[in-house]
């Protein structure tokens, strides 16, 4: 009678071992698309380009610096809200660029540098890299929106929420754009316009 109880107990345990790894496992596949981070698949300029090269896309590129605090929380909210980043990695290469940083960018033939860099600055205001001001960027964040020659389309700037920065991604990635020319056409397309991103 002991031994069968024996048995019993340990066929028990057994079964509610097992319950408790299918219960884990069930949890864990109904939590992974959470768990998955979104991620934009964040290039440089120069991987960019070359890109282009191959599969001709418009660029989104994100300027920030390091101490602008709009910029971390576009990182923040805006860069991993999942309809944000499967846009963006479906119709755009997407380019983060430090306008303030000190890396040598190679376009159009020429190197673009930041020669007034200061390395004990590197986490504070800097000087402006020169690719920044050849795309004349005025504030941070500047989101830029080039054509698929890198050629300079419009600037978003400031901070954007999923929903703010949606109209921008499918205005130019539509080629909407080019029918805007005027304020009231402007207007008109953001009065038609249905947004989807949540």
């Amino acid at each position: 009678m002991a031994h069968t109880l024996q048995s019993l107990i340990e066929s028990n345990l057994i079964h509610m071992k097992k319950i408790k790894i299918l219960s884990i496992l069930f949890l864990i596949f109904l939590s992974a698309p959470i768990l998955q981070a979104q991620e934009i698949n964040w290039m440089t300029f120069e991987e960019a380009v070359a890109a282009q090269k191959v599969k001709p896309k418009k660029i989104f590129m994100d300027a920030y610096t390091k101490w602008c605090g709009p910029c971390k929380m576009l990182d923040k909210k805006t860069f991993h809200n999942a309809d944000v980043v499967k846009y963006i990695n479906e119709h755009y290469y997407a380019v983060k660029f430090n306008a303030e940083g000190n890396e040598a960018v190679k376009f159009n033939g020429k190197t673009f540098t930041n020669p007034r860099y200061n390395p004990a600055k590197a986490n504070s205001r800097n000087s402006q890299h020169q690719l920044a001001g050849y795309y004349r960027v005025q504030a941070y964040p500047t989101m830029l929106f080039l054509d698929e020659e890198a050629k300079y389309l419009a600037p978003v700037k400031g901070y954007k929420t999923p929903q703010q920065l949606e109209i921008y991604l499918k205005l130019f990635a539509s080629n909407d754009y080019k029918d805007v020319k005027t304020a009231e056409e402007w207007t008109e397309y953001q009065n038609s316009f249905k947004p989807s991103f949540k």
